[in-house]
Parts: structure tokens; sequence; C-alpha cells
């Protein structure tokens, strides 16, 4: 279902935006997991409106130490608090896109999570972990928040920490894989942090870690976590490239590849095992709301004993306005000529019957495959809280820009992809490697293996054309 708004009242218009927590559509907007007794149960209607809603404060960028305007932070100080959405102004559809990228670049946390405010300010944060920096010298990860006068802070966590990258040269890409190597800057954060009470530090980790254990399935690979040392899980974030990172209801040692948001709208299924059905708007607001605010909350099995809702969440308007923001998202522009090899590459594209599945002009056939059907690695799609026992078939647009590849992000490259060697046991991976890391097979998936060399390339030059 589409929405169009209209310049009307606010109390016309408003008729049009969904209410995202409504039992029916709550009920059925996730696919049953692989076991159906222990899909997820989302908190009430009742529970989810008693969650006060989250108020966005005016945001400003964070700037490379050598790129910081002199006296920002001293002006920053001298700013009054400032409600950056307000519903009631937006009448037209630029307006609520406009008031979309202010959702999605607030902040969901204030806390240190993969970095502290300390670190964005330090010269040496960026050349030991890599951070990128825009050619404008921003940081797009991270935007300073004034919610009292005085107090500069620094906020993080909402959904341009994870879906922002940047590009060669340092363009800015809204809605991307972020390729900010955020899981390692934690492990950084808490190599040094180690000096201070470990004992204490360790214990709340094995307790952060419960959220992504399994019990209900058997030999359930997270469960290991609960033994973890600090320095296993110091070595668990380090072994997590840019582009994959361990979030709610996934694992920590089968972390998934960040997806791609842009095009998001011609996409019939969300995250890699197809776990969320998107039927129309309000499915990406319900999505948007668990993936930030209410997963937590849900009851996985009749002994399961969530925490009660606290904190807050996205309002209505706040969720319809980041669906029509990220509705929006266009590619970059694309690099790569559409020469003499990446036609001869389509030709191929075409005879090896690769658009059965990802079929033009989406390049994917908006299904969900079984896992065992094509050979992938099945521990993502059978041992975690996101697991259907399907993967959904992912779009090839845009995989020029994306990396690394897979669903856990194995591979860094095409060619890596491409490469026959992947499905021995004593391969290196290029992208994830594992926890612990070490040599590995990446299964499954071999169409294209057999191509020759020739053939290999004229292919990954027209599936960059994409």
């Amino acid at each position: 279902m589409r929405f169009v708004i209209f310049a009307l009242p606010l109390s016309l218009w408003a008729q049009s935006i969904p209410r995202t927590w409504n039992a029916a559509s709550v009920s059925s907007f996730e696919l049953p997991l692989a076991n159906p007794a222990y899909s997820p149960v989302q908190i009430s209607e009742e529970a989810y409106y008693r969650i006060p809603e989250r108020v966005l404060y005016k945001t400003y960028p964070v700037y490379h130490p050598s790129r910081e305007p002199a006296g920002y932070l001293d002006m920053l100080k001298n700013q009054e608090p400032q409600v950056a959405f307000n519903p009631s102004e937006y009448h037209t559809p630029e307006q609520w896109i406009a008031a979309g990228k202010i959702v999605f670049e607030a902040p969901t946390s204030f806390e240190p999570v993969f970095f502290s405010a300390s670190d964005l300010r330090d010269p040496a944060f960026y050349s030991e972990t890599g951070m990128p920096v825009a050619a404008d010298g921003t940081v797009p990860f991270a935007r300073w928040v004034v919610r009292r006068k005085g107090v500069v802070e620094l906020g993080s966590m909402g959904c341009a920490t994870c879906h922002t990258r940047l590009l060669e040269g340092g363009r800015i890409v809204p809605g991307a894989p972020s390729n900010n190597p955020a899981d390692r800057q934690g492990a950084r954060m808490l190599r040094k942090a180690a000096a201070f009470s470990p004992g204490k530090l360790t214990a709340r980790l094995r307790l952060f870690a419960r959220q992504f254990e399994v019990p209900w399935v058997p030999d359930d690979p997270n469960a290991a976590a609960a033994a973890f040392s600090l320095t296993q899980f110091i070595e668990a974030g380090e072994a997590i490239p840019p582009g994959v990172t361990a979030r709610a209801r996934t694992s920590m040692v089968v972390p998934p590849q960040i997806p791609d948001l842009i095009g998001v709208r011609e996409r019939r299924f969300l995250d890699h095992t197809g776990l969320i059905r998107h039927r129309d708007i309000g499915d990406l607001m319900r999505y948007s709301t668990v993936s930030q605010d209410v997963s937590a909350y849900a009851r996985y099995g009749p002994d399961d004993k969530p925490p009660e809702p606290r904190g807050s969440r996205y309002s209505d308007p706040q969720l319809y306005a980041l669906v029509q923001y990220l509705y929006s998202l266009q590619p970059p522009p694309n690099p790569n000529p559409r020469g003499p090899d990446a036609e001869r590459g389509r030709r191929i594209f075409t005879q090896q019957g690769c658009p059965k599945c990802h079929t033009p002009p989406l390049y994917t056939n908006n299904q969900l495959v079984p896992w065992d059907r094509i050979g992938t690695d099945p521990r993502y799609t059978l041992k975690t809280r996101k697991g259907t026992g399907y993967y959904k078939v992912p779009s090839l647009k845009g995989v020029w820009y994306r990396g690394p590849l897979e669903h856990n992000g194995s591979v860094a490259t095409l060619e890596d992809w491409f490469d026959t060697a992947r499905l021995r046991p004593d391969y290196q991976p290029t992208g994830f490697r594992g926890v612990p890391a070490a040599r590995r097979a990446v299964p499954g998936h071999e169409f294209g293996l057999k191509l020759s060399p020739k053939d290999k390339a004229a292919l990954i030059a027209f599936l960059r054309t994409l």
C-alpha cells in the first residue's frame, strides 16, 4: 500500500500514518522460526504504547579533529536545546522525507558503545582504527547533541551508525552498509577498560551476551560466550570486519553482513533470513522499531521471561517519516563502465541461468530459499533468533559499492566469491573469518565457479555495473 500526502491540515493527513503497533499486523509481520514453538511473541499493543515517545533534539556534525571549525564545541555549548522533529509542520512529501533524515541521523544512545567523545577528538583514534572521514571532514556515524544548554553530548546508535558508507574520495552514501570498523572499535574500548575492574567488566559482557543465546537449539554456538574471558570478548570484536556487526537477535560468533537499505522499498522480505514480511509501509515501520527499541521484550517459548519494557521508542510519525526517507534513497553514481566486457558478462549472466533468482530489473526474485538448496553455512538461519530456515535471495543492485559479501560477510570482493579456493577447508576468508578466527570453507552458491578466468572477469564487470 502506498500513502500519498497532500498539503492538508494535520487532522486530515494524519489518517494516512499507519498505527505502527496494532495487534493484527504485529502478529503476522514476522515469519515463524525454523522451530515454530519458539517464534517470537512481541509485546502487546498496550505495552508498546505505554513506552514514552523519543524526543529528537537538533544534532550537529562531528568533525575529525584536524577539520573541526575553530571554536566549534564552544559554539555548541552556547546553543539552546531545540526539538528537531515537529510533525505539525510537515505538509508535503518533501517535508516528510526531510524529517525522515532527521530521524535517520538521530542518536538513540548517549553512552559510549563503539567509541567515546574523547576518541573522536583524538587524531590517533582514526589512524589506529581506520575510521573513515568524509570529504568535508565530518564523521557521519555519530552526532553532537545539545539536550541541556552548556552540555554537549556524543550520540550514536541511530540508523546512520550502521547504514552510512563512505566511498573512496569521501562521498557519504546514506542507507548503504557501513564501512566503519565499529565492532573492532568496541573491542578497542574493552581493551582500554580492561585495566579497570576486569572482573566486573567480564561479568557485564557475559550478561550482555545472553541476548544472543538460542537455548532451544541443540549445540547453540552462542552459548559459548557465557564462559568467555575478557580476552575472548575482545578477540570476538576484533574478528568482525567493517560491514558486519553483531546486533540484537543475531550472533556474536556468526554475525551478519549489514544490509543495504537503498532500494528497500522494492524488497518483499527483510533480513538475510527473510524474517520480516514487507507488505506495506507499516511493516517497515514495525521492523524499524523492533530493531531499535523493542526486540529485547519479545518472548521466545513458554518459559522465556523477557525484561519489562523501558526507555523510549520512536513515535508513529517519526517512524513514518523515517520510512519515507528510506524509500527515497538513491544509489550513488556508478563509476563502472558498461563496455564490451560488461556486455559479454551480461550474456554470461543470462546463459548461466542467474536471472532465475536474480531477476532483472530488481536483480532478485524477492523469494526465500531453503538453506540446504544452495548449501551455504546454515548456522545463521538455524541457530539465531532470526533463524527461519531460509535465506533471502539478495538483490545484486549496488553490489559494486557493498562488501564484504555473503550473509556473514565472509568474502571481501566479487573476485573472492568466484574463487573456487573458498570451498576448501583450509581457505582463509578475506572478510569475516570466524570466532575464533580460523581457516574455513565458505561453502555453497557454486554458480559461476566453473567459468573460465576470462568469463569470470566479464561476469564481474557486468555485476559491477548494476
